[in-house]
């Protein structure tokens, strides 16, 4: 059976582009805080919890030795977001060169949606992917944030994304087997 898949590629050039969305209540005990040691276990869990209603498989069969190279490069860093001390979801940020920004992974574990965590976290990896030159002292300042998500994601990551500021810059549909 051949699925028709539409790619959204969407895009901040100003720090000044991001909405922010309305934090959860404090009651809520929802915080935010980056994942500083790489570890390759703790970013195949989160990977897998996140993806693995939605289709997320290319990462599936990365050995322990490429999760490893991966997350030691300069600039990629992993935000996760816990409520009540349980991982909730994430948001990755990969640096690229000439101040571009990827965010490569973003999202919730399905436990979590829907309880106004995801806009919270993505307002997050986005003011972390503009304010990364900070943290990263060989970088230069962010210029571009950009992401992509297809129509395999969850239904609220389009709207999430262009809340949030994000323009799309453009569109992709293809057959998948």
């Amino acid at each position: 059976m051949t699925t028709t898949v539409t790619t959204w590629y969407l895009e901040q050039t100003a720090p000044s582009d991001l909405s922010p969305a309305q934090e959860p209540p404090a009651t809520a005990g929802v915080r935010i805080t980056r994942a500083e040691v790489p570890s390759p276990e703790f970013s195949h869990f989160l990977y897998t919890a996140v993806g693995s209603d939605v289709s997320w498989t290319d990462r599936l069969v990365w050995s322990r030795e490429a999760w490893e190279g991966y997350l030691h490069r300069p600039g990629v860093e992993t935000w996760v977001a816990y409520e009540r001390g349980t991982p909730a979801g994430y948001i990755e940020l990969e640096g690229h060169d000439e101040g571009v920004v990827e965010i490569a992974y973003f999202g919730l574990v399905p436990a979590f949606r829907g309880r106004r965590i995801g806009g919270h976290l993505l307002t997050w990896g986005a003011s972390r992917a503009w304010d990364m030159a900070e943290r990263w002292p060989d970088r230069v300042p962010t210029k571009r944030v950009w992401v992509h998500t297809c129509s395999k994601d969850g239904p609220y990551a389009l709207d999430n994304y262009r809340r949030r500021g994000f323009r799309v810059f453009d569109v992709k549909t293809s057959d998948e087997e």
